[in-house]
């Protein structure tokens, strides 16, 4: 993210400066994560986009049909499209340490190389496919997927998905989010 793009003038959010309804989100994140991310202290200025975002990756979690790693691969993959930071080194550590993706397969995603493992490597690319042509895979593309071992209702998640992404990333665009220290490893070096 370069230094020249809007800057949100929005202040984050914090338990101490939060009203009723800022104050129960914010709790409830705190519940869930152990902290307050940094992303939810200023998605929540507006309580329906945090409400939002968290409706959308509480279903994809539970809905999507992919195992935690295979989430984290759509999940990284549109943050590394998109360009977000934040969402990059988070999702690259949770990928790493709370869904097992496997390391070489996160690295691969990183650096624009190559998956090795088929299943991984065709979710990957379906999904870099999806985010690039706005939800307009050809025929072919989509065959390459399911052939996988994916299926149609997967594509509708991976949709879920990006449209999560969107708010978290472009949120997190406008705010210039700081990334929280629990991320800070996983940020990506040349970023």
């Amino acid at each position: 993210m370069t230094n020249n793009t809007f800057h949100i003038s929005l202040s984050p959010v914090t338990l101490e400066n939060a009203d009723d309804q800022q104050r129960t989100i914010l709790e409830k994140a705190k519940k869930a994560n152990g902290m307050i991310p940094n992303m939810y202290k200023n998605m929540v200025n507006l309580p329906g986009l945090q409400n939002t975002y968290d409706t959308g990756y509480h279903q994809f979690r539970k809905d999507s049909g992919f195992t935690p790693g295979e989430q984290e691969v759509v999940l990284l993959t549109i943050s590394i499209a998109n360009s977000c930071e934040y969402c990059t080194a988070a999702h690259s550590y949770l990928a790493e340490n709370v869904s097992k993706t496997p390391k070489d397969v996160i690295e691969a995603i990183r650096r624009g190389d190559k998956i090795e493992d088929d299943k991984f490597r065709a979710l990957h690319e379906f999904t870099k496919i999806m985010n690039e042509s706005r939800g307009n895979p050809t025929p072919e593309q989509a065959k390459k997927f399911l052939d996988a071992g994916y299926s149609e209702k997967q594509i509708l998640a991976i949709i879920l998905a990006q449209a999560v992404k969107t708010i978290s990333n472009y949120s997190n665009h406008i705010f210039h989010t700081e990334i929280d220290e629990a991320f800070a490893g996983s940020k990506l070096e040349n970023a």
